[in-house]
């Protein structure tokens, strides 16, 4: 067995990998202590990777330091990447994109049955002035990564043709896809592993799990190495608001063994070490269903802090069922990672306040 390594030393690895400065760091870790209370479960505490300050910040911000310093020694000047319609990655990728004049080309697919209108993190796109290409995708379901970047190669062929240096990077900055040949994405969340557990450990907490809602896996892999490799006992949960946890599991190992190899830590990233949830996909990925507004409601009138309807509220839902069902022990240390995405609050309006009108 691997004894623990010091957070100092996992750090130095990551800091052989170049990054551009995009984020405020550390972001706010605080105590729930009013949700713990009415839940009665174990101690909650937030972890407020929506206050990173790109754009409307998110968790995509940590990935994309090192994903824009990849592009720059690259010599890049478009970026081409996809994801669903309102999707906070292409925003926040348009958003870094252009802070260092690399122009960005987002393939979005709508899955829902939300207008593409210019609203939402859709809106902030068209005011980043992004090439957005909207295609029609299955309701409720992500798009399969081989065929978004078979159009990704096809978006690339195109611009090379016009005298562009393109980079192609998969969703999420997760997977070791396009020309993104390292998990870059993955390594941010190395390193905001290591920045929670100091913050809970200057509290003199030592943290059981960590909650957050999962999507392209590179946030898991990250925070599963990092516990990994920092902690004897701290599990990660992830919460699906996309896929089904038996293929998802498998990208989620396959980004952190990658992960540990990039590191060089040894850790031997097994199988077990990937706990994900998908009995809390609803309707599917960003539909919107009662339990969704409901708990969008009960964060923002208990902890006066904002879920996106997407991802964290799913993700909240998830954490909320498996206190109620025991899954936790009352002493439990349980952090919830706010990973971003509220601008996707707003093309929803109209469905939050008919759900939250709707007589129980």
């Amino acid at each position: 067995m691997i004894m623990p390594y010091r957070i100092q030393d996992v750090l130095g690895r990551i800091d052989r990998f170049p990054r551009v400065d995009l984020i405020h760091r550390p972001t706010p870790l605080r105590k729930l202590e009013r949700l713990s209370a009415r839940l009665g479960g174990p101690e909650i505490y937030i972890k407020r990777d929506d206050l990173t300050g790109l754009a409307f910040g998110g968790n995509k911000s940590r990935k994309l330091e090192f994903i824009v310093r990849d592009m720059l020694d690259k010599k890049a000047d478009v970026v081409i990447t996809w994801a669903g319609i309102q999707s906070n990655w292409c925003m926040q990728t348009a958003a870094a994109a252009r802070t260092f004049g690399i122009n960005p080309i987002l393939v979005l697919f709508k899955t829902t049955d939300l207008p593409a209108a210019a609203d939402g993190n859709l809106l902030l796109d068209v005011i980043l002035g992004a090439d957005i290409r909207i295609l029609q995708a299955e309701k409720g379901k992500i798009v399969k990564s081989a065929q978004a970047m078979d159009l990704l190669d096809e978006a690339g062929r195109e611009v090379r043709g016009q005298g562009h240096r393109p980079y192609l990077v998969p969703v999420g900055g997760s997977l070791v896809r396009g020309d993104m040949d390292k998990p870059l994405g993955a390594v941010s969340y190395v390193a905001s592993f290591a920045e929670l557990l100091e913050q809970m450990r200057s509290g003199g907490v030592e943290p059981d799990y960590v909650v957050h809602s999962t999507g392209s896996g590179g946030t898991q892999a990250g925070l599963v190495v990092g516990a990994k490799a920092l902690t004897t006992g701290c599990r990660i949960i992830g919460i699906s608001a996309s896929d089904p946890k038996g293929p998802f599991s498998d990208d989620v190992l396959e980004i952190a063994r990658a992960t540990d190899e990039a590191l060089g830590l040894g850790l031997e990233v097994l199988a077990d070490d990937v706990v994900v949830f998908d009995e809390y996909l609803g309707e599917g990925y960003g539909i919107v269903d009662k339990a969704v507004a409901q708990v969008i409601r009960l964060v923002f009138q208990t902890e006066g802090i904002v879920l996106d309807p997407v991802y964290t509220a799913k993700a909240m839902i998830g954490l909320i069922d498996l206190i109620k069902t025991g899954f936790f022990k009352s002493t439990d240390k349980v952090l919830f990672l706010h990973t971003g995405g509220t601008p996707a609050l707003f093309p929803n309006r109209e469905k939050i306040v008919g759900l939250l009108e709707e007589k129980d």
